[in-house]
């Protein structure tokens, strides 16, 4: 396909696509997956070689969330039987972020529900930090508080952080429909404090929330912007007790198609293999670790993700290795601060206008590759009951 050969030729220039081309990845059929998956995996191989990097979360305070995003078990007014605790004691929660590091993660991410931390979270959070950089030499930390207000990220850079995580989620024009407690803008802003205050900046997105492609073209393009070093891809798990929990939209394929569409876009980034994949890709997991370079071990924060042990056979038996804690992940232009994405700047493009979106939406929107409802997996959506808050092992 020329298509794939022009977006390999960029990828390995680090040279921006255009958006026709990326909505064409979206838009191609199940009979050319598998070679959209190998044009994509030459490209991850030329920054990422066949390293995955292993992250394990932490959740340092779960539940009762103020914020009310749809997509969120933790919401405000959300119904599902999830796991609800307050903070976490940081020696409670180095004890589960060395159950990860012990199982070969890299990263540790802590993470807390809520808007936005208070200056005494901060201090909570430094706390912790500092506990399990003392306990596990060499570990990257990553915190995960909300909206951060003035000096809060220079606070925790100082305490020990190596990232902060923030997420646009989905695309500025829909961004109104899956919250309304906080805006797209102010996203954007935190994941601006985290770059200026040295932090490395974590942000992706949200596929099967019911988007069209030109809402996921959209919302890769922003962040290739916003220039994150690591760029996680979360599929949505449709808890029950939440607004999306009918909204099962996608196929293995589709979800495939996406990781590639990311890849191609963002050549030279982590990109992470996140939330729902187990979910969504069921046996097609193994597929994507030829577009990602990044994945989470065990469990997430309130469901369960595959068991670690299965984790790390899986990427042994693609042929993959584990990153070890002496090698650099990014390629040495993004690891020394030098040069970012190449190319055009999608900022000055801006979204694609609103007759354009509608014209290449047209056949390939929310319900593109969608599975139906009769065909919601909904036994694959479980509840943690283990690991951080409970008295039993994390799974890890």
């Amino acid at each position: 396909m020329d298509l794939l050969n022009t977006l390999v030729e960029k990828g390995l220039r680090r040279e921006l696509p255009t958006r026709e081309e990326a909505l064409a990845v979206l838009a191609t059929s199940d009979d050319d997956l598998l070679e959209v998956v190998a044009a994509a995996g030459k490209v991850r191989r030329q920054w990422f070689g066949r390293r995955v990097k292993l992250n394990y979360l932490v959740n340092l305070k779960s539940g009762l969330c103020p914020e009310d995003c749809s997509y969120c078990s933790q919401r405000l007014g959300s119904k599902a039987d999830i796991l609800k605790y307050t903070w976490l004691k940081p020696d409670e929660a180095s004890k589960a972020a060395a159950a990860g590091v012990a199982g070969g993660a890299k990263r540790v991410c802590l993470v807390a529900s809520g808007r936005g931390p208070t200056d005494r979270d901060v201090d909570r959070v430094s706390q912790t930090i500092e506990a399990i950089k003392e306990q596990n030499e060499g570990v990257e930390v990553c915190a995960c508080l909300g909206l951060l207000s003035e000096g809060q990220a220079e606070r925790l850079r100082a305490a020990g952080a190596d990232a902060y995580n923030h997420n646009l989620n989905t695309s500025e024009g829909t961004y109104g429909d899956i919250t309304t407690t906080h805006t797209y803008a102010d996203r954007v802003d935190t994941v601006r404090q985290a770059q200026s205050a040295g932090l490395s900046a974590c942000s992706g997105l949200i596929a099967g929330m019911g988007e069209s492609d030109a809402d996921l073209v959209d919302v890769v393009f922003s962040l290739r912007a916003l220039d994150p070093d690591s760029v996680p891809v979360n599929f949505l798990i449709p808890f029950e007790g939440t607004p999306l929990a009918e909204e099962w939209n996608l196929t293995p394929q589709r979800c495939l198609r996406i990781l590639a569409m990311t890849r191609f876009v963002c050549p030279d980034v982590e990109v992470r293999l996140a939330g729902g994949r187990e979910v969504h890709l069921r046996s097609m997991q193994p597929l994507a670790l030829h577009l990602v370079n990044s994945i989470f071990l065990g469990d997430y924060l309130t469901s369960e993700g595959q068991e670690g042990r299965a984790d790390l056979e899986m990427i042994a038996d693609a042929g993959f290795e584990v990153e070890g804690a002496d090698t650099t992940t990014l390629p040495e232009h993004r690891a020394d601060g030098g040069c970012g994405p190449c190319g055009e700047s999608p900022a000055a493009e801006g979204p694609l206008a609103s007759e354009d979106r509608t014209a290449a939406a047209s056949g390939t929107g929310p319900a593109s590759g969608a599975g139906p409802a009769s065909g919601a997996r909904t036994d694959l959506v479980a509840v943690r009951r283990r690991g951080a808050g409970t008295d039993l092992a994390p799974n890890a």
